[in-house]
Parts: C-alpha cells; sequence; structure tokens
C-alpha cells in the first residue's frame, strides 16, 4: 500500500550526542524531505558564551531546525534570531528534556509546570523571527498529568501563536528517573495526543516516542500530522528511505552503497578541515542494521585508524563492494 506523501510528516528528533552536523547530513543523503533538528543548544551558550559554531550546519541539510533550550524570553529570543540569520528554517523549543542539568537550568520538561513562561518564551521568539517557531513537549510532569493539564498547557501555547507542537506521548518523572528511564519507563499514551488533535484541529500536531517500526509509523497516518522518531533512525537510517518509498514520497540515494560514496566525499572535505574520522564514522554504525554483514561492518568502523587514513580505508571498502556487485552483475 502507497499513502500520499502529504498526510505524514517524518521528522527525526532532536538527540544529544546523535544529531549534530555529519549525522544529519548522511540522513539528508538518505531522505530528502525528512525533517532535521539539531541537537539542544542553550540559549546561554549562543547569547552569553558566545558559542556561535554550533551552529554551523551543510547547506545540503535543509530543512533543518534549531532546537533552543532556554525560559528567559529575552534571551530565546536573541538565541533564535542568530539561528534565523544561521539560516535554520524553523527554531524548536525544548519542554521535554527531564534531566537534571537542563532542570537545574529551569528549562526542560520542568517548564511544562509554567504555562504562561512558556508562552512568554514563544512570543518573543516568534517577534524576532520570520520562520516558524515550535515547542517539543511531554504529555505532562510528574502529578501533573492528566489530560486537562496538557490541553491547558497546549492552548496557552497555541494562544501565544505557536501552529506545530511536538509531543512525546509519556510524561517525565523528573526525580528519580534518568533521561534514558524516561524514555523507557513512563507508558506511552497515544491516546492521549490523538485527543488532543481533536480538540485542536488548526494546531499542527506531531507524535514522538515508542515508533520503532515502519509500520508503527504508518500507523499514525489520518491520526496526528506527523511522526518524529528517534533512536529508530538513528540505529536505522535507511528505515528513512523505506518510508519515503511507502509514502510516495521523493527519494534520495538508491542504495546504502550510494549513501557511503556521497558521504565520503563530505568526510573528505572534512578531514581537510581536521574533523576526526570517528566525528562521521560513528553515524554509519546502524547503516547495515538487519542487513547479513551488519556484525562485521560495525566492527570494521570501530578498527578504523585516525584521519587520512581511516578514510581511506573507508573508500577502499566501498570501492571493492561497488566492484564486486558489478562483477556479479555481469557473472
Amino acid at each position: 500500500m502507497e499513502i500520499s506523501g502529504n498526510v505524514l510528516t517524518i521528522a527525526v528528533a532532536p538527540m544529544m550526542e546523535r544529531t549534530d552536523r555529519h549525522c544529519r547530513y548522511l540522513l539528508r543523503l538518505i531522505s530528502p524531505e525528512t525533517r532535521l533538528y539539531t541537537e539542544m543548544i542553550t540559549a546561554a551558550a549562543l547569547v552569553q558564551g558566545g558559542r556561535l559554531h554550533l551552529l554551523e550546519f551543510h547547506p545540503g541539510e535543509h530543512p533543518v531546525a534549531l532546537q533552543l533550550g532556554g525560559s528567559d524570553p529575552g534571551e530565546l529570543a536573541q538565541a533564535a534570531a542568530l539561528g534565523a540569520a544561521e539560516g535554520y528554517d524553523e527554531i524548536n523549543l525544548n519542554v521535554g528534556c527531564p534531566s537534571d542539568r537542563v532542570q537545574s537550568g529551569r528549562f526542560g520538561a520542568a517548564l511544562m509546570a509554567e504555562p504562561e513562561r512558556v508562552a512568554a518564551c514563544l512570543r518573543a521568539m516568534m517577534e524576532a523571527v520570520d520562520v516558524p517557531v515550535t515547542v517539543k513537549t511531554r504529555t505532562g510532569i510528574d502529578d501533573l498529568d492528566s489530560y486537562e493539564f496538557l490541553h491547558a498547557f497546549v492552548g496557552a501555547v497555541a494562544d501565544a501563536g505557536c501552529r506545530t507542537v511536538i509531543i512525546h506521548a509519556r510524561k517525565a518523572i523528573l526525580r528519580g528517573l534518568s533521561p534514558k528511564q524516561n524514555r523507557q519507563i513512563p507508558p506511552l499514551d497515544y491516546g492521549r495526543v490523538y485527543r488532543l488533535k481533536s480538540d485542536y484541529p488548526a494546531l499542527r500536531v506531531i507524535l514522538n516516542g515508542g515508533l520503532d517500526s515502519e509500520a508503527s509509523v504508518l500507523d499514525q497516518a489520518g491520526l496526528v500530522d506527523g511522526v518524529m522518531l528517534g533512536r529508530c533512525a538513528y540505529g536505522n537510517p535507511w528505515v528513512l528511505a523505506e518510508l519515503d518509498s511507502r509514502l510516495g514520497r521523493r527519494r534520495g540515494v538508491s542504495s546504502r552503497e550510494d549513501a557511503l560514496r556521497e558521504y565520503l566525499r563530505y568526510m573528505a572535505s572534512e578531514v581537510r578541515r581536521g574533523t576526526p574520522v570517528k566525528a562521521m564514522t560513528r553515524h554509519l554504525v546502524g547503516l547495515y542494521s538487519s542487513r547479513p554483514g551488519a556484525r562485521a561492518w560495525r566492527r570494521f568502523l570501530s578498527e578504523l585508524p585516525p584521519g587520512e587514513a581511516g578514510h581511506d580505508l573507508l573508500r577502499r571498502r566501498v570501492d571493492g563492494h561497488r566492484k564486486a556487485s558489478a562483477a556479479a552483475a555481469n557473472w
């Protein structure tokens, strides 16, 4: 069955230490239209710390969104303006991260307890930029986890002018659970997200959490406006190509090997800039997930030497695979 590509937006979630610019470049090779998000960058790092290098991305990544963390409207507005000036297509506010470090900075999921502050932040960001401003949140936090609470929180967000809400369909437990446990232990509640979409039909509602297969994504068509994949897409990036095919969307590279060849060209330019090979090859680990030879592929990547030597060894392996495939075809 093919589903119209206009039915369901596909996005890859912001993931710390995963969705850096190298990862996003690889994902864009595989899927031309999937929405990509940066790792969360704190507004303070940009505005107070002047760490503008964190905004760097390749022009080929579009459409790409910048995710910001913070709770000060003025600071977030400045950071959003910096991101828009750099060329990001969307600015997203993180109201979902439950880590202790984020809580200590009074942002992330803890902000759900302050819907008016979230609304003020969003209004300030929207006044500062012309690109869409969106929010990523949870269904609730701790004891603030009723549907009525979520409905009122999203109402405040909508009243501020935000038109897209990405919802991780679990509440966050801010004391006693690690970020990893908060992705696994609180139960999923897709029904609550579906109900929210019904109550706010004018909002774009994107579902996140627990989507771990092509089938689980396609099941959401007609229920929400889009889905956001996390570790499923990172652990098996080729799932994005498979989804594009099922959804009738424009395809990227035609094979994993083509993705590798294009990525090698990118790596070559980055190696010349001094980027460590391991910083780029670590995102290739899942490319052959569930395919014959996946374990050997992972071992090969783990043993690559640094610098140009590692890049050359990877290139020779890819070239050897291409020649072997051509020989088999001619046989």
